[in-house]
C-alpha cells in the first residue's frame, strides 16, 4: 500500500494519488534529487506477482525510455523497491483524451485533425525505433491545456503483449480499439497501432465508439466481421477525404491500411485541401474478409446487331419526259450543295468549340479536378508510365527500386502517391519497381541483447526469431538475455519468413535461505556484489534470552528459492543483543547486618588510662 509521504527508492516522495487503473496506480511524486514533480506508476494486482510479466515490463519500459519526442511522455526511471515495481515518468498537467471526450461529447474537425496529427507523428517516431505500443486508446493519451498531446503507457502496453490479461476493466477499455488481427491472436505490427488510431479518430468526430457489445468477446468479433459505420451518413459536413483516412486506417485487412504512421500523418496534412474535399470514396484493393464470398457476374447476352436500313430507290418512270428528268437532277444538285455547306459549317463550328474548350475550359477545370491514381502493381514500368500519363499525371523520371517478395523483378511495386488516392490533376508521381526478394546477411550477434535483436530482425526484416536457453560452454558470467550463440552463422543470407534461433544462457540462480544457513552480513554483501544486488541492513534490538546473537539474520524480504533479478534490493534485519543493567544493592536495617566494629558492652574490654 503506497501512502502519502512515503519515499520510493529513497528518492521519490509520494504526494498524492492521481489515478487508478486495472494495471497500475498513478501517483504525483517529487524527485528529491532533481527537484521536480514526477508521475509514479506502480504495478498492482496479479501483474506485480507475475515474474515473467515483471521481467518483460522492466525490459520493455527501459527500451521505451529511449524515445524522445514532444508527443511521447518521457520515462525517467524503472525499478523495484521492497517488492513494489514502478516507473517514473514526466508529469503532465492536464486530462486524458477520454476525460475530454466525456466532457465535450465530440470535437470539432480542426481539433480532431490536430490531435490525430500529433498522435501519428509521435507513433511514427516510435515505429522508427521498432517500438509498437499495442494498446493505443484515449485513456493512454494525455492532453495539456495548450492542446499538446502526450502518449503514455508504452512499457506496460508492450509487456502485456505476452501476458494473459485478467483485469476485466483493462480488457473492456482496450477491446474497443483492438485491431482484428490482434483479436484473432495473430500478433501485432505497426499496422495494429494504425488501426487503433483510426478508431480514435472516429470517436473524436462522432462522440461514440463504432462497435459496442455486452462483453469483450462480442466487441472483438464485431471488429473482425462488421464494417465500420459511415461518419458522413450521420454528419454530411465531414469531408470525404477525412472519412477516407478513417476507412483506410481501420481496414480489417492490414494490406488495405497505411503502410506506416508517417503515411497517415502526411495524408492528414492535405486532407482539407480544396481538391481533396470531395474525392472519391477509398476502395479496398484486397478482400476485407477472407470468408466473404466473391460475387460472380453473369455474362450479359450479346445484343442483337441492328439490321442495316435498306433504302429503296424508285426507278424513273418511262413515262417521264426528259425535261422533267433534267429539272429533278438540277433540284437534287441544289440539295447536295446545301447539305455540303451545312456539313462544312458544322465541322468548322465543332472545331472552334473544341479549340475554346482545349485552351480555356480544360485548364480552368483541371486546376481543381481531383483524379484517382490508377493501380500499376505488377505492370512493366513503360506500361505504368503510359497509364499514368493517360490519366493526366506527370511521371517522375527518377524510378526508385525497392525489395518485394510478391512482385517480380523490374515490375512496378507501387507508386507515390499510392493507388486509390485522389490527387490534383497533373501532379507528379514516382514509380517504385521491384528488385526482387530482399536478402540480408546475418551478423555475429553474440554478446548482444536477445530481445533487442529479435525485435529488429522481426520488425525490419520479417524473420521468424525464437529464443532458446542453452548451457554455456565456458565458465563466464552472462546476463540473462545475452546472446551466446545462433543457429545460422555470421554471413548467412536469409530472406523474409526465414527462421533463426538465438541462444541465451540457461541461468536458474535462486535466492538461498539467508536465515537457515546462518549467513553473516559480510557473506550476504559478497553474494549481493556478485549478483548485482543492493544490500540494505536494519538493526533490531533484542534481549539476551531471545535466542539470537549479535549479527544474526532475523528476517529478509527475499524468499528462499525465488529468482534473482539484477538491480533489486535485498533488505535484511540484523539482531542487536541488548543486556539489562544489574541493580546496585542497598544497606539493610536488620540486627544481623550491624557493623562488626561496634564497641562491646563487656567491661573487660575497657582500658583505664
Amino acid at each position: 500500500m503506497i501512502t502519502k509521504g512515503q519515499k520510493i527508492n529513497d528518492r521519490y516522495e509520494v504526494i498524492r494519488s492521481i489515478g487508478e487503473g486495472g494495471m497500475a496506480n498513478v501517483y504525483l511524486g517529487y524527485d528529491t534529487i532533481l527537484d521536480r514533480n514526477v508521475a509514479i506508476k506502480v504495478l498492482r494486482g496479479d501483474l506485480s506477482n507475475d515474474e515473467k510479466f515483471v521481467r518483460r515490463f522492466q525490459r520493455e519500459a527501459l527500451s521505451a525510455s529511449s524515445l524522445a519526442h514532444p508527443n511521447i511522455v518521457e520515462m525517467y526511471d524503472v525499478g523495484e523497491d521492497d517488492g513494489v515495481y514502478y516507473i517514473v515518468m514526466e508529469y503532465v498537467e492536464g486530462k486524458t483524451l477520454k476525460q475530454l471526450l466525456k466532457k465535450r461529447g465530440t470535437l470539432t474537425l480542426s481539433e480532431a485533425i490536430d490531435i490525430i496529427s500529433q498522435l501519428t507523428d509521435g507513433m511514427a517516431h516510435a515505429h522508427d525505433s521498432y517500438i509498437i505500443h499495442r494498446d493505443l486508446k484515449p485513456q493512454n493519451i494525455m492532453i495539456k491545456d495548450d492542446g499538446q498531446i502526450k502518449i503514455t503507457d508504452f512499457g506496460i502496453a508492450m509487456a502485456l503483449n505476452s501476458t494473459q490479461l485478467t483485469q476485466t476493466n483493462s480488457v473492456m477499455g482496450s477491446v474497443h480499439y483492438l485491431p482484428p488481427e490482434q483479436a484473432s491472436g495473430k500478433g501485432c505490427t505497426i499496422k495494429s497501432d494504425i488501426y487503433s488510431m483510426g478508431i480514435i479518430f472516429y470517436e473524436l468526430l462522432s462522440g461514440s465508439l463504432p462497435f459496442r457489445g455486452d462483453n469483450a468477446v462480442e466487441i472483438a468479433l464485431k471488429h473482425m466481421r462488421e464494417p465500420l459505420p459511415s461518419l458522413r451518413e450521420d454528419n454530411p459536413g465531414i469531408p470525404q477525404s477525412i472519412e477516407n483516412i478513417i476507412r483506410k486506417s481501420t481496414a480489417k485487412n492490414p494490406k488495405n491500411r497505411y503502410d506506416s504512421a508517417r503515411s497517415m500523418h502526411e495524408d492528414l496534412l492535405t486532407a482539407l485541401d480544396d481538391e481533396r474535399m470531395d474525392e472519391e470514396v477509398y476502395q479496398y484493393k484486397y478482400p476485407e474478409n477472407e470468408t466473404t464470398e466473391k460475387k460472380t457476374k453473369k455474362a450479359a447476352a450479346p445484343a442483337e446487331e441492328p439490321k442495316e436500313d435498306t433504302v429503296k430507290l424508285d426507278k424513273v418512270s418511262d413515262a417521264e419526259d426528259t425535261g422533267e428528268i433534267a429539272k429533278k437532277i438540277e433540284d437534287d444538285d441544289d440539295k447536295k450543295k446545301k447539305i455540303i455547306i451545312i456539313v462544312l459549317a458544322s465541322v468548322f463550328a465543332v472545331i472552334a468549340i473544341t479549340l475554346v474548350v482545349i485552351f480555356f475550359v480544360v485548364p480552368k477545370f483541371s486546376n481543381k479536378k481531383a483524379v484517382t491514381v490508377p493501380d500499376c502493381e505488377n505492370l512493366k514500368v513503360s506500361a505504368c508510365e503510359k497509364k499514368l500519363q493517360d490519366k493526366g499525371f506527370e511521371v517522375n523520371t527518377n524510378i526508385k527500386t525497392i525489395a518485394s517478395k510478391d512482385v517480380k523483378k523490374n515490375r512496378v511495386v507501387k507508386t507515390n502517391p499510392e493507388a486509390g488516392r485522389s490527387i490534383k490533376y497533373g501532379s507528379k508521381i514516382t514509380i517504385y519497381k521491384s528488385k526482387g526478394e530482399e536478402k540480408i546477411e546475418l551478423e555475429d550477434y553474440t554478446g548482444k541483447n536477445s530481445i533487442e535483436i529479435k525485435t529488429i530482425l522481426e520488425t525490419k526484416y520479417g524473420l521468424k526469431v525464437t529464443i532458446e536457453k542453452k548451457d554455456p560452454s565456458d565458465n563466464k558470467e552472462y546476463d540473462e538475455d545475452e546472446i551466446i550463440g545462433q543457429s545460422l552463422a555470421k554471413g548467412s543470407e536469409v530472406k523474409e519468413g526465414d527462421s533463426l534461433t538465438l541462444y541465451v544462457p540457461n541461468i536458474t540462480e535462486n535466492y538461498p535461505d539467508f536465515i537457515g544457513e546462518k549467513w553473516s552480513v559480510a557473506d550476504i554483501q559478497t553474494f549481493c556484489d556478485k549478483n548485482g544486488l543492493t544490500l540494505e541492513t536494519v538493526e533490531e534490538e533484542v534481549s539476551p534470552n531471545s535466542g539470537y546473537a549479535n549479527g544474526d539474520i532475523m528476517r529478509t524480504n527475499r524468499t528462499a528459492g525465488s529468482k534473482i533479478y539484477k538491480g533489486t534490493t535485498v533488505k535484511v534485519t540484523v539482531a542487536k543483543v541488548v543486556k539489562k543493567a544489574t541493580p546496585t544493592p542497598t544497606p539493610s536495617t536488620s540486627p544481623s547486618s550491624e557493623p562488626t566494629n561496634k564497641p562491646s558492652d563487656d567491661p573487660s574490654t575497657d582500658t583505664d588510662e
